[in-house]
């Protein structure tokens, strides 16, 4: 059983140190006090918080709320936390913590005050889009970038 200090779990977690002192103070996480009072957390418990709360429905993310259950067919899911929200206008910027990385998503202010975002919430990022882009960073031998020459392309000597 291996314990935790707060700021090793907020890191594992991908929220802040700040959120899961709050969520410890509101009881939603489960902690044990050290002689000094400190805060540790089971790996166990880590392990709860990054599992899925329950299984996605077949037909896509489902939400029931006032009565009404609304459906999203994006199949590019990707759950994590809210690590800030900025609103100015008419438009808010949210920033989601999902793992180790960072999204930033721009929408409109009324959508932040229907879906009631506030930092710490969990949320889903829904990506629909008929481009995807990937991209490597270039390979370093002795601060020269090595480039491998195509398959059936002669490499020019130098």
């Amino acid at each position: 059983m291996s314990l935790l200090t707060v700021r090793q779990a907020a890191q594992r977690l991908g929220v802040g140190y700040s959120t899961l002192k709050q969520w410890i103070y509101q009881g939603r996480v489960r902690t044990r006090l050290t002689s000094g009072g400190h805060h540790r957390i089971v790996e166990a418990e880590v392990d709860r918080l990054l599992a899925p709360s329950s299984p996605a429905p077949r037909g896509g993310a489902r939400h029931a709320a006032a009565g009404a259950i609304v459906s999203i067919s994006g199949r590019n899911q990707l759950r994590g936390y809210v690590d800030e929200v900025r609103i100015e206008g008419l438009l808010a910027q949210v920033r989601l913590r999902i793992g180790d990385q960072t999204l930033t998503a721009v929408i409109t202010r009324d959508a932040v005050d229907e879906l009631k975002l506030r930092r710490g919430d969990e949320a889903l990022a829904i990506v629909k889009s008929t481009e995807v882009m990937i991209a490597r960073e270039a390979a370093h031998d002795g601060g020269r970038p090595v480039s491998t020459p195509r398959p059936g392309k002669k490499r020019a000597r130098r």
